[in-house]
C-alpha cells in the first residue's frame, strides 16, 4: 500500500527519467491520469496511455527527450505532501524559474497547472512543480 499515490507517481517518473527509460508503468487513478494529461498538454511527456488489460489498470507514460538523449523533465519535485499541505491563494501562485516551469495545482475547478489557475482567478493545493 502506497501512503502518497502522486508522490509515488513523480518518484517512478523521476527514477526512468534518470535511468533514460523510454516509457514508465504507474498504478491508474483519475488523478493521475489528469496529472499525465497536463505533463502532456505542456510538453514534459510524448503521451500518455490508460492500459486496462491486467487486474488492476495501468498508466504507461512515453518519456520525452530531445535529440541528444537528455530529458526535457529536469527536475519534478513534490509541494504539498500528506504530512504538511501547501494552499496558496489566486495572488500566490508561485511562478516556476521565471515562467519557464510550470506547477500543477489542484483546485475547485479539478487539476489544472499554475498559469490557468492564476488567468481564472482560483488557488488550491499546490501539487508538484515541473522544470
Amino acid at each position: 500500500m502506497v501512503i502518497d499515490p502522486i508522490s509515488d507517481m513523480l518518484t517512478r517518473i523521476r527514477n526512468a527519467v534518470s535511468k533514460k527509460h523510454k516509457n514508465v508503468l504507474i498504478p491508474s487513478s483519475k488523478f493521475k491520469i489528469e496529472i499525465a494529461k497536463i505533463l502532456e498538454e505542456e510538453g514534459f511527456i510524448n503521451s500518455y496511455e490508460l492500459i486496462k488489460n491486467t487486474k488492476f489498470a495501468s498508466i504507461k507514460i512515453d518519456l520525452k527527450y530531445d535529440d541528444k538523449k537528455t530529458s526535457v523533465i529536469k527536475k519534478i519535485k513534490r509541494i504539498s505532501k500528506p504530512g504538511l499541505r501547501v494552499y496558496v491563494n489566486k495572488n500566490e501562485i508561485p511562478r516556476i524559474s521565471g515562467g519557464l516551469g510550470t506547477s500543477i495545482i489542484s483546485t475547485s475547478k479539478g487539476v489544472m497547472t499554475g498559469n490557468k489557475a492564476r488567468s481564472i482567478g482560483v488557488g488550491g493545493e499546490i501539487l508538484c512543480s515541473i522544470l
